[in-house]
């Protein structure tokens, strides 16, 4: 098996004169015109294999690996990584739908490096799937294709796009079909691109649309079956929102990096600001927001693989949460900065403002924060935690998220719209239990709390009575509290499977789980003790050695090939 140190080719495109050079990116953002060579640079690499599934042909084995590699781009530039990576978010229909013809024409494609678009969104539609107008009619044995998709990544650059059209006058759930469209295969005249759309962040990517003037397109357009769309639809998003948080690690890492630098040159009152022990809280914050991000993103990306059938919970959890927590890593972030969070020509942190500014994306993209949270409190009274003791089918998390563990075969004919379990969470009280025999640093205190917390929420669940229409505020805020407790379970989850992680350095006397535990119980509104003294600790540490790399698996540089 070969391997490839991406990150060290990462790193070697960065210095003077690489594709990758910070004030090359700088360049490209100002004028708003795209990364181009970057973007060749990752085609040239191979990093189009990786949005392929091994099935057909690709080296997409392990959705893990997809997210660091993902990360690494997006902890360089997320621009850079939002408009090579929209391909694999683009063909995750295809992916999704299994039909082997398709998809071994998709996959050559994909890893000649041609880019693929997903055309969901309309103008005044927003996320409302069910409200597209773009109309696909029959003529002969093909299709006619009517409409407007916008705003849309790579809608122009994008040779394919991949788009949601209503095949039913009627429209309803069974009114929707999904069809890639090859746009160098239309009639001339009969698909006209958009124009780019100014953007607060993400400026350099191709953001814009594209129309279908009764574009005709063949039979072999149809991606699965005329009316599954809806369907097809709402499992690749669960792929897509997995993969797609990746995004946030990468700016988490990126923000951190420019924060520590920060703490060991900038001194105030003739002492260095790493001494202040409020800088240092704020700093041990948001290596805790980081690295309790990645533990939710790194259960959701094993889960897809040995849990398929529980992705309509998780990667809702996953993508509502993950950039969340993000989002409040930057602001603790240009807390530290100050005048240097808002200042572009400062050499070594004129990135700042603009991996600020790129990353409120990610929270708005394949289902926004409240979407996400919209359809985890649609769930709850199945999803309730007290339920999943009963129902749970599938092997514990503290099984399949062991460091050396080899992941199930991605099978997406195994994921479904809505699932009745959540084996993480449900998992809590068994896990709870296996930490108390060796807890550290007191991590069994906060476990035990959160278990208090995981019982409350299945009472408050149980009270719940089904609603018509959007759920309710009070179901809205239990899904926030979901979100939390499903969070602490993962990291619980992750602890209780890597004792041989025990003595590594961010694990060390269960310092990064307190530290999430902590972030936890906060947002639960709970009181955890010694907090403060958590996140000196983590602190600390962002300043020494280990600091190089804030990550629970080390962030490793090579992936198999």
């Amino acid at each position: 098996m070969r391997t490839r140190a991406f990150a060290g080719e990462v790193d070697a495109w960065s210095a003077p004169g690489g594709p990758f050079e910070p004030t090359l990116l700088a360049a490209h953002d100002e004028a708003e015109s795209f990364p181009a060579e970057a973007c060749a640079a990752l085609d040239h690499w191979g990093l189009p294999d990786y949005y392929v599934p091994s099935r057909f042909g690709g080296r997409l084995a392990r959705l893990d690996e997809v997210h660091t590699l993902l990360r690494t781009v997006a902890s360089r530039d997320l621009t850079v990584a939002v408009a090579h990576g929209k391909t694999f978010l683009g063909a995750a229909s295809v992916w999704a739908a299994g039909d082997g013809e398709a998809a071994a024409s998709m996959s050559r494609h994909v890893m000649a490096g041609e880019a693929v678009a997903w055309g969901l969104t309309e103008p005044g539609g927003g996320s409302d799937l069910l409200a597209g107008g773009l109309t696909a009619t029959r003529e002969g044995s093909g299709w006619r294709l009517t409409g407007r998709k916008w705003p849309v990544n790579n809608a122009t650059r994008g040779r394919f796009v991949c788009v949601l059209a209503r095949t039913d006058p009627g429209g309803g759930p069974r009114g929707f079909s999904v069809f890639l469209v090859d746009k160098q295969a239309t009639r001339p005249g009969t698909v006209r691109h958009l124009p780019k759309m100014p953007t607060h962040g993400i400026r350099s990517a191709d953001i814009s649309g594209v129309e279908f003037l009764d574009a005709g397109v063949g039979a072999d357009a149809l991606v699965g079956t005329v009316g599954g769309g809806l369907e097809l639809v709402l499992k690749a998003l669960q792929l897509t929102r997995v993969a797609c948080v990746a995004l946030s690690l990468g700016a988490g890492d990126h923000a951190l990096r420019i924060a520590r630098r920060f703490l060991a040159e900038r001194r105030l009152h003739g002492r260095a600001f790493s001494e202040l022990p409020h800088a240092r809280a704020v700093a041990g914050r948001s290596v805790a927001r980081l690295l309790l991000a990645e533990a939710v993103a790194h259960t959701a990306a094993r889960a897809v693989h040995d849990v398929p059938q529980e992705l309509s919970a998780v990667s809702a959890i996953t993508k509502a949460l993950v950039p969340t927590l993000i989002q409040g890593q930057l602001r603790l972030v240009g807390e530290l900065l100050g005048a240097r969070g808002f200042l572009t020509g400062v050499e070594g942190y004129g990135g700042f403002a603009k991996v600020e500014r790129d990353h409120q994306v990610v929270g708005i993209f394949d289902g926004s924060t409240w979407v996400n949270r919209s359809a985890l409190a649609s769930s709850l009274p199945v999803l309730r935690p007290g339920r999943g003791k009963a129902t749970r089918v599938g092997p514990p998390p503290h099984e399949w998220l062991r460091e050396g563990h080899v992941p199930a075969p991605l099978d997406t004919r195994r994921l479904t719209v809505m699932t009745r379990d959540n084996t993480v969470l449900s998992s809590l009280e068994d896990v709870v239990g296996r930490l108390a025999v060796a807890a550290p640093g007191g991590a069994d205190r906060l476990a035990a709390l959160l278990l208090q917390e995981q019982n409350e929420l299945d009472g408050r669940i149980g009270d719940l009575r089904p609603t018509a229409g959007p759920p309710p505020t009070a179901a809205m805020r239990l899904a926030e509290r979901y979100e939390w407790c499903h969070a602490g379970a993962a990291a619980l989850a992750l602890w209780v499977a890597n004792p041989q992680c025990h003595d590594r350095d961010w694990w060390r006397n269960g310092l990064w789980l307190r530290g999430c535990l902590t972030l936890v119980l906060e947002g639960l509104g709970a009181s955890p003790p010694q907090a403060a003294g958590t996140f000196d600790e983590l602190g600390s540490l962002l300043l020494g050695d280990a600091g190089d790399h804030v990550s629970l698996f080390g962030m490793p540089v090579e992936v198999s090939g």
